[in-house]
């Protein structure tokens, strides 16, 4: 490979190769754990970054928004024992995931790099956490989901929405890529390597919601996606 691949952020090897150019960013795919990254030369300031940020209009109030989160909230919610304790990371400008599980009975915690930065709650365990629209933003993902995984309860789950890659003939056109924030990309096969490494039982739920299950078994196993369609 070129000495000038830069690693993975996710599995850090260096066996990325280039998928896509366009006028703004160049797109890289791990060989290894399949993630799509862009190098972090293209990666906003702090400052440009949270300017985009601020402009989402998100509330508890909008019962479209709520719908939304509905995808994961769904699913995450059956599977929770009464009053379990659950935090909320990437919580945003306007919390509403975290107000829609303590309306549930669910005692929640928030964390947000620029809105709820309060690092003591990254300090102790939670029975849940999720993670809705949050994952394809951060820069270390490795890093931070491992920190979200060590803090998670065995027996415990970790819900995350985001949307998975296409292929490479429909990358070229995703709306994902247009949002500069974005800077790493998940395929199915990402979180099935993820699970791998932390032997985690993994459900894929619709085409954008994935949880994952902290077990003390050795090998993880995959369950197909739920129906939660309606008539």
């Amino acid at each position: 490979m070129n000495g000038n691949t830069p690693p993975c952020p996710l599995c850090t090897s260096e066996t990325a190769i280039t998928i896509h150019s366009d006028k703004d960013r160049e797109y890289l795919q791990c060989q290894t754990c399949q993630l799509l990254f862009v190098p972090t030369k293209y990666f906003l300031s702090l400052e440009q970054e949270k300017a985009r940020y601020d402009t989402h209009q998100n509330s508890p109030n909008d019962p479209r928004y709520r719908a939304f989160l509905n995808r994961l909230f769904i699913p995450l919610e059956k599977r929770l024992a009464p009053a379990s304790r659950g935090l909320d990371f990437g919580s945003g400008p306007g919390p509403t995931l975290s107000v829609m599980f303590e309306e549930a009975g669910h005692p929640m915690a928030i964390y947000d790099h620029f809105y709820a930065p309060t690092t003591e709650v990254l300090g102790t365990e939670y029975d849940f956490i999720t993670a809705t629209e949050v994952i394809e933003h951060l820069h270390h993902p490795r890093q931070e989901l491992d920190r979200l995984w060590t803090i998670l309860k065995p027996g415990g789950v970790l819900g995350i929405m985001t949307q998975l890659a296409p292929n490479h003939d429909a990358f070229a056109q995703w709306y994902y890529t247009r949002d500069p924030t974005h800077v790493c990309f998940f395929r199915r096969a990402t979180f099935e390597w993820l699970a791998v490494q932390w032997e985690a039982a993994l459900t894929f739920e619709l085409n954008d919601v994935m949880v994952l299950e902290k077990k003390s078994a050795v090998c993880p196993f995959i369950r197909e996606p739920v129906d939660q369609s309606t008539d």
